[in-house]
């Protein structure tokens, strides 16, 4: 199973939200670039960032950030954050960006989606967030009035290459993952899942192997509070 260390950036930082609040910030010394090159000295291979100031323009804001990334450190970045339009995607796989996440963009308009993946091939990423099975957008300040499984359902021919299933109500919350849920998207996914949300200790990325169709769990909040240990996870990286 992959691990898929996080950075989150705002204003050029790292920092992390809790529940996606931008009220709720804790901001870091390092630059995503420093810490990136930490991840990839740990051993990890992959990355999952997401642009905290593109989610809120729809512009790819930090994008010389995710280019010094890919570029000098060598590892296989998903990016998600505010990716509206082909243009945008474009910039991302230019820079070799392993994957790119489509969200609010991808749920409010599904053909957008589809064109997508026909477009770019193999590089599409679906980011479903949600709160009590419902699909949130736009930063997670709208309910999209549409299940979780119910959307998946419509798309999951569209050829999405992976899903991120994020729970939101345990997002920086470091209580584990909705395991629970996750399994329900797992199995009627015809693409492999990452697990976001709520990862709070070593134990929660074990009990994540044990389940059908995941691809890999992506762990923030509680790196950065040095409740799991990189030496430790790592050993959790396949």
């Amino acid at each position: 199973m992959k691990i898929f260390p996080a950075i989150d950036i705002k204003d050029k930082k790292c920092v992390r939200l809790v529940k996606g609040d931008f009220g709720n910030k804790t901001e870091y010394s390092m630059s995503p670039v420093e810490q990136a090159g930490k991840y990839k000295d740990h051993g990890f291979k992959n990355l999952h960032i997401v642009d905290l100031d593109g989610a809120v323009t729809g512009e790819t804001a930090n994008l010389d950030i995710i280019k010094d990334i890919v570029s000098k450190i060598d590892l296989k970045v998903e990016i998600g954050g505010g990716i509206r339009n082909f243009e945008s995607i474009k910039k991302y796989t230019d820079v070799g960006v392993d994957k790119v996440i489509l969200g609010s963009a991808a749920i409010k308009e599904k053909t957008f989606l589809k064109e997508a993946c026909q477009k770019f091939p193999n590089k599409i990423a679906l980011g479903l967030d949600a709160r009590d099975g419902i699909l949130s957008v736009s930063g997670w300040k709208e309910n999209s009035n549409k299940l979780t499984l119910d959307f998946l359902n419509e798309v999951n021919d569209y050829g999405v290459s992976r899903i991120i299933y994020t729970d939101i109500n345990r997002d920086g919350m470091k209580q584990s993952p909705n395991f629970e849920e996750t399994s329900r998207v797992a199995e009627k996914s015809n693409c492999p899942v990452i697990i976001s949300g709520g990862v709070s200790s070593i134990d929660d990325i074990k009990k994540a192997k044990k389940l059908k169709n995941i691809e890999g769990i992506i762990v923030g909040k509680a790196i950065y509070d040095g409740d799991i240990q990189l030496d430790e996870l790592v050993k959790e990286d396949a």
